[in-house]
């Protein structure tokens, strides 16, 4: 016996407002224990250090190098801006005995890095391996 013969087969509803009711729950649940911070950058503590005044060490030869480029050996000017000039210089302001002496370049803030990197050439040529630099501690 069939009784349904005129009816067609009529597709299932799904009801979504059960549905979206457990997601506005699970988004509220979410919202509510989450915990934001706001990273807006590392913070580094730094270490910091306190040192004694700086003893004048005999076994120093202080090179100078101006904003226009002139170099000083000793606070002796340096006729020529070469090389070989400022090696020959160091050459002679080299101590003789004692220990290996080091060169402490000071260069102006405004100096050509090319001037500062001859007098690091120069000092190699010169047999001076010992380079150090000269800074300014801020007040």
């Amino acid at each position: 016996m069939n009784f349904q013969r005129g009816r067609k087969h009529e597709a299932p509803d799904i009801n979504l407002i059960p549905l979206i009711d457990v997601l506005l729950v699970l988004i509220i649940f979410l919202v509510l224990t989450t915990t934001y911070s706001k990273v807006s950058g590392l913070e580094i503590n730094l270490p910091t250090a306190e040192t004694p005044s700086a003893e004048v060490t005999p076994n120093e030869i202080v090179v100078a190098v101006s904003a226009a480029g002139d170099v000083l050996v000793n606070r002796q000017p340096v006729g020529d801006k070469d090389i070989n000039a400022i090696a020959a210089a160091l050459g002679k302001a080299v101590p003789s005995g004692g220990k290996e002496p080091v060169v402490v370049i000071t260069a102006d803030a405004k100096a050509a890095h090319q001037r500062v990197i001859d007098v690091m050439q120069a000092a190699q040529r010169a047999g001076l391996p010992h380079i150090t630099f000269a800074t300014q501690s801020a007040p």
